[in-house]
């Protein structure tokens, strides 16, 4: 058994149900998990004559759970800063993303997972969910495995092309998006999960993911969370993302995506839905019947014009009791990984946009990126917040640094001040993955070598380096 202590640690976030903060703690892990979390003079007393394999230093660092990013995609991480900033939701899915996601090869997508693995340890994630892989999930789970950090993924699935292909779309992009029909792709996806599910020893899942929204049937809609169900895991998808995709549904079916689903039985507690900005009162409700999930992407939401404060109706769905994590999406959708970032958006969009500063505290920002992203991935039970038995993924901060000084309320300080630059330590299933803001395991800038050639390869094949439109009519 290995045996970690952090020793005299100035401040512990626990985002425990009573939101406690600890001074002068020190926390002993065993193996991967959480032993001891006490008063220094306590602990030492309970470990007098115990020989330590590793101890760190607490002094003058604040303690918090790893992060959890509950809608991310890391088959696109190589593709930050490629797409122009002046696209709404579906020109952006359907005239960029679905070229660039169809040129990531293996190779690229290996080194985009480590690039990936690399910039949410310094920005204090550790653990995501992630919508799905565009080549075999095997390829993906060892990148994470030697990336080291915890995650959720799948296989990227659709099912339904558009009835107007967009003129540059490609028969070779086709064939890779689009699975046959439903019973192909449900096959495929739980093949995925009983082949994969538990790799490296539990720190990957794989889920039933799919893509959503119109490139997916309702058989497949509802087929993935019933098949998510018999294989005891989770499933996640987009839906609603964007006003217009909410009005084509209407059209087309008579209600908003939301309706739609509930409608056809889809929505239920082992789901995620991502964004789900176009929603109405009585969507809310369903949600909060059902016990489906729902992952807020705020950045996403101010790059691609989605309408969050506009349309979303987040404050109101956590007050229905909705579990409501953040989620940082792609690097091409909202420009980073930086789940820092997120909690100062949404403790900030609504006091804003509703004139209310009562509106979503630093504190529950802080849950959303914790203990409701775990609660999202139907992990809560072993990550999510400092406690003893949980799994030992935490986040250490140097609280000697200008961003720190002083803190005062040290949640707000964490939400409104501090920066990732003020990470120091971060330990993943009891793991010191980052020490001193250096990766132990992994070579950085051999990495980011890779991933410059890998992206410039990728933006060659996808053809974005041409002049794609930014209007599109793909399921109108």
């Amino acid at each position: 058994m290995a045996l970690t202590l952090i020793r005299n640690i100035d401040l512990v976030l626990t985002v425990n149900a009573d939101n406690e903060q600890l001074t002068q703690q020190s926390i002993v892990i065993e193996d991967s998990r959480i032993a001891a979390i006490g008063p220094v003079d306590q602990v030492e007393s309970r470990y007098a004559g115990v020989t330590f394999d590793r101890t760190i230093s607490g002094k003058d660092k604040l303690a918090m759970p790893g992060m959890v990013d509950a809608h991310l995609h890391l088959s696109e991480h190589l593709g930050r800063g490629l797409f122009p900033d002046q696209l709404s939701t579906r020109p952006w899915v359907f005239n960029w993303a679905k070229p660039l996601y169809a040129a990531v090869d293996e190779e690229a997508e290996h080194v985009g997972t480590l690039l990936a693995g690399i910039e949410m340890i310094k920005t204090g994630t550790t653990c995501c969910l992630d919508m799905g892989t565009q080549n075999d999930v095997g390829n993906t789970v060892k990148a994470i495995e030697q990336a080291g950090f915890r995650c959720v993924t799948g296989r990227h699935a659709a099912d339904v092309k558009p009835e107007q292909l967009p003129a540059h779309w490609t028969q070779e992009m086709i064939d890779h998006h689009f699975f046959p029909n439903h019973k192909v792709a449900l096959e495929e996806l739980g093949r995925c999960v009983t082949t994969y599910n538990n790799s490296a020893g539990g720190r990957i899942r794989v889920w039933v993911n799919i893509e959503g929204k119109e490139p997916c049937s309702p058989e497949l809609h509802y087929g993935s969370r019933a098949l998510a169900e018999e294989l005891g895991v989770g499933t996640t998808y987009h839906i609603a993302s964007s006003i217009e995709e909410a009005q084509v549904s209407e059209t087309k079916y008579g209600v908003w995506p939301v309706t739609r689903l509930h409608n056809m039985g889809a929505l239920g507690p082992n789901l995620v839905l991502a964004h789900v900005v176009a929603t109405t009162d009585e969507e809310v409700g369903y949600l909060a019947e059902t016990g489906a999930k729902v992952a807020f992407c705020p950045g996403t939401s101010l790059k691609i014009a989605k309408g969050a404060t506009k349309i979303g109706k987040y404050p109101e769905m956590m007050d229905a009791g909705v579990t409501v994590a953040l989620g940082c999406d792609g690097t091409a959708a909202s420009g980073s990984l930086n789940q820092m970032q997120q909690m100062y958006l949404v403790a900030g969009l609504f006091k804003d946009c509703r004139m209310d500063p009562f509106m979503v505290p630093a504190e529950v920002a802080l849950r959303m990126a914790t203990i409701e992203g775990a609660k999202a991935l139907l992990w809560d039970d072993d990550i999510g917040c400092l406690e003893v038995g949980k799994k030992a993924d935490i986040v250490l901060f140097d609280l000697n640094t200008p961003d720190w000084v002083p803190y005062n309320n040290p949640v707000q300080t964490l939400v409104y001040s501090s920066t990732p630059g003020s990470i120091d330590t971060v330990l993943i299933d009891g793991n010191v993955v980052m020490e001193g803001r250096r990766m132990t395991h992994l070579d950085e800038q051999e990495i980011y070598r890779e991933a410059r050639e890998q992206s410039k390869r990728v933006n060659e094949r996808s053809g974005l380096l041409a002049d794609i439109p930014v209007f599109t009519k793909a399921y109108d």
